[in-house]
């Protein structure tokens, strides 16, 4: 059902189901489809749809019919994941698209949320499907193993799935540690066994330089 057009395109081939996307990122489609704007949380939604801090509100679409459609958000690069009955936990800028197998909802991160800015609570994706992340540059998936802890910048964070622990650490930041660093600092430390998704470049946050 999903598919890369290119690194930047999302080509999504439905026959009468329906996907999730983010709205305003429909470039183009063939075929029948109808379009519906999806606010305001309910239905699993909320999590998507609300960043709970800043009260930036992000909306969602619903696209139905058959056809092809194209999504794309301002020129990032874009990776696919396959659930296979897992969870995903993603930031909800970095969300593009969910297929109709897959819940969303909303999962508590803590003060890691609140050192990035984007409130206390992620997105969680979960069921069998694919999703459709946003990067800003090409996504880099880590390992974490028992024995192979993994300490990651916020604002380099996209989102990771697997049975992982994370914890939230202030001090020392990478920039601290080649002299351009300024303010609180934090990072985050993730433990057990899974994936991490990072961006090669960071988002502003209001915790400092991370």
């Amino acid at each position: 059902m999903f598919r890369l057009q290119s690194s930047k395109v999302l080509a999504v081939d439905m026959t009468g189901d329906a996907v999730k996307a983010k709205n305003g990122s429909m470039v183009a489609y063939d075929g029948d489809m109808t379009f519906k704007k999806l606010s305001g949380g309910g239905e699993g939604l909320r999590g998507m749809v609300t960043r709970r801090l800043t009260g930036e509100q992000m909306t969602v679409m619903e696209v139905k019919g058959h056809g092809t459609c194209w999504f794309a958000d301002r020129a990032s690069e874009i990776s696919l994941v396959g659930l296979r009955g897992d969870r995903l936990y993603v930031e909800s800028s970095n969300l593009l698209a969910t297929d109709g197998g897959l819940r969303t909802g909303t999962g508590f991160t803590g003060v890691r949320g609140a050192s990035q800015g984007n409130g206390l609570f992620t997105t969680t994706v979960e069921g069998h499907g694919q999703a459709a992340l946003l990067s800003d540059g090409p996504a880099i998936v880590l390992r974490v193993g028992p024995q192979y802890p993994l300490t990651v910048d916020p604002g380099a964070y996209v989102a990771h799935q697997g049975n992982l622990r994370q914890s939230f650490q202030s001090g020392v930041t990478f920039r601290t540690l080649i002299g351009e660093g300024g303010g609180e600092a934090f990072q985050i430390r993730f433990e057990g066994d899974g994936l991490v998704y990072v961006q090669p470049s960071e988002r502003n946050t209001i915790a400092g330089d991370v």
